[in-house]
């Protein structure tokens, strides 16, 4: 259930994508309902309709997961109290989520709750991952295993990430995929913005590859996952550098968006490898 909640929050970026890339936004323009008097799609609206109603309909297995995986954990609280507050947070989030995109409907798609709406699905998928890391491991006391200048150098990283997140919210916001035909965008110049959203994440590649260098020069624990991280960055960045120069196609969008939650994920697991279980039997890692 634990992966299948991360998986369900990871394809709903896709399918909320979708809404957006399409102009399918009001696609429904009610909520709860799809239509007056209709829970869903009727015969007088619009493809729109169905790929919006498609979204919301992955928001019932979603919940659904959560819920369960709260239930389950429960049962597990008194000896894992970390996946039970991780549980926790990603039920309370998912019930979040699903009134934040009614209130983006009543407000006609406003462009604010949108950006929010998108990092808290992001968010998610971090979030679910680190229950999934976490799942794996003994609970208890963690002790760092890594020398204290990586521990700082991967934090900051995962700060130039988190601004480089923020800035391409901000961009595809001021761009031209406003999730419905008859909405427009204005403020921010969308070119400006893309350059501001590279800086950081070219930052982001630099400090990600100073710490393959050094944890596969020290055989470090979270190597694994650094060469993963590494690798989502330079598919990341090939379609960030495509889709600036090919006018944003809609379909190079979506993946870039998708692509950012997986790229997070993979960074949350990078920081939780920092450290291990204090019970752990002694590994051959070699530490400050």
């Amino acid at each position: 259930m634990a992966w299948a909640s991360f998986v369900l929050n990871t394809f709903i970026i896709g399918t909320g994508g979708a809404v957006r890339l399409t102009g399918s936004g009001l696609g429904c323009p009610n909520w709860p309902l799809c239509a007056p008097g209709s829970l869903v799609p009727t015969e007088e609206l619009t493809y729109h309709s169905l790929i919006e109603f498609g979204n919301r309909t992955i928001s019932g297995p979603l919940l659904i997961s959560a819920i369960l995986v709260f239930v389950l954990t429960w049962r597990l609280r008194a000896s894992r109290r970390d996946l039970f507050a991780i549980a926790s947070v990603v039920l309370g989030l998912v019930v979040l989520q699903a009134l934040i995109g009614g209130i983006i409907v009543w407000l006609h798609l406003n462009a604010n709750l949108v950006g929010i709406h998108y990092v808290i699905s992001l968010a998610l998928v971090c979030i679910t991952a680190a229950y999934l890391t976490r799942m794996y491991e003994m609970g208890g006391p963690r002790e760092r295993v890594v020398p204290k200048g990586f521990a700082i150098l991967t934090h900051v990283t995962t700060l130039a990430m988190a601004v480089t997140v923020i800035f391409g919210v901000l961009t595809t916001g001021s761009g031209p995929h406003s999730g419905d035909s008859t909405i427009q965008r204005d403020g921010i110049d969308a070119v400006l913005m893309s350059h501001i959203h590279a800086w950081p994440g070219y930052i982001a590649f630099a400090l990600t590859l100073a710490l393959l260098v050094w944890a596969a020069a020290r055989r470090l624990r979270p190597l694994r996952w650094v060469i993963a991280l590494f690798a989502a960055l330079i598919v990341q960045i090939a379609i960030g550098i495509y889709q600036a120069r090919s006018g944003l196609p809609p379909f190079a969008v979506g993946v870039h968006m998708v692509l950012a939650a997986l790229t997070a994920a993979a960074m949350t697991v990078v920081v939780l490898r920092l450290k291990r279980p204090a019970a752990a039997p002694a590994a051959a890692i070699e530490v400050e």
